[in-house]
């Protein structure tokens, strides 16, 4: 059976080797999983509760609207609900805004490296992808205006930049919205943004009044610890909202996971002290890695691209066979990197004492 033409050209997504199958083909009694950017310490205590307590009435549709989830984000941030649009992870938003805004003959602009899903759901709907290298992992943003013409329609901004972890200053932001055309759209996805120290806050939020051209994307998949529930939400002009409810899913965010995240959103306590937990690991990962003399780009996120003396997928073997997996850069876009989450302390002291096991036989060879 034939499908669009441009589907050869891609792939689908390729989910790593379960946990288990790893322990039984190198022997392994303990896996820690660093490659996707989850949150190492859970979720909030109160979401495990309610988890618990309330598996039932899985027979009923959710609330199509999120309604009491919409209330509560609508007030945590000062918008109004109907600049709100909710998704299965941020990720379906990006799909429902190719959908919605992309066609043939159209060219949507990005940068290279950032996020995959961007180019691949904007290639699916015939769109042309105009990518514009990171400088030192931050985006370019002179050159990506430089690259918009009247057939373009989106601008994807990932800041904190994934899998760089890069970001867009608040002055870099407001300046680029004032130089930007009204007719193309710009993404600004933040995924990462609860990590995001207050003095890069871009207060991108403040900008919905005067752009209507702009879109804000956030999820719980990370901070939150919500990653298997998949909900993520997207705050923007009420005439970008109502394009995307037309192409969004009737019930695409289950009763579970809109609970879930009313909860966590409210516990504050727990997400001040992940940040908190995550400052202090980074922050001792860069005094290592600088000490073995490995560069990394310096980020504002739970991950960290660092540079590696081999190649990515090398270093990531070489973890793989030791339980620790890690992402290795020749899927990013940027080989001889690995992007490695930030988890507990005591695995990436362990992380740390198998770098430098690497780094002596790396050295030796040189």
């Amino acid at each position: 059976m034939e499908g669009k033409p441009v589907l050869e050209q891609l792939s689908a997504y390729k989910p790593g080797k379960q946990v288990k199958d790893i322990q039984n083909e190198y022997g392994l009694s303990r896996i820690v999983k660093l490659a996707s950017n989850e949150n190492p310490y859970g979720c909030s205590k109160k979401v495990e509760t309610f988890l618990t307590d309330n598996i039932k009435e899985l027979n009923i549709y959710p609330d199509g609207n999120a309604g009491e989830l919409r209330k509560t984000v609508a007030d945590k941030w000062q918008v109004t609900e109907s600049q709100l649009v909710f998704g299965s992870g941020s990720d379906e938003i990006v799909q429902m805004l190719c959908r919605a805004f992309l066609a043939p003959g159209l060219n949507t602009v990005m940068a290279t490296p950032t996020f995959p899903q961007y180019r691949h759901h904007a290639l699916i709907e015939g769109a042309e992808v105009k990518e514009v290298p990171t400088i030192e992992g931050k985006h370019n943003l002179e050159q990506m205006l430089q690259m918009v013409n009247e057939n373009t329609k989106i601008m994807w901004l990932c800041s904190p930049n994934n899998p760089t972890g890069g970001i867009i200053s608040k002055n870099q932001l407001h300046e680029f919205m004032l130089k930007c055309p009204k007719h193309v759209l710009i993404v600004l996805d933040e995924a990462y943004y609860e990590y995001l120290s207050k003095e890069f806050d871009p207060s991108a939020i403040t900008l919905l009044s005067q752009h209507k051209n702009l879109i804000i994307l956030r999820t719980f998949s990370k901070a939150y610890g919500l990653a298997g529930l998949r909900v993520g939400y997207g705050i923007a002009d009420e005439s970008v909202i109502s394009k995307l409810n037309v192409v969004r899913g009737p019930f695409n965010t289950s009763s579970i996971a809109q609970k879930a995240a009313v909860i966590a959103i409210q516990d504050e306590s727990f997400l001040d002290e992940t940040l908190g937990y995550n400052v202090e690991v980074k922050h001792d990962f860069e005094k290592f890695l600088d000490q073995i003399k490995w560069g990394y780009y310096p980020t504002e996120t739970n991950f960290i691209l660092v540079k590696t003396p081999i190649s990515g997928m090398e270093v990531f073997d070489f973890l793989l066979k030791r339980g620790f997996i890690v992402r290795p850069g020749e899927l990013l876009g940027c080989p001889q990197t690995v992007r490695i989450t930030l988890g507990q302390k005591d695995d990436m002291k362990e992380l740390q004492r198998i770098l430098h096991e690497l780094e002596q036989q790396v050295s030796k060879e040189r």
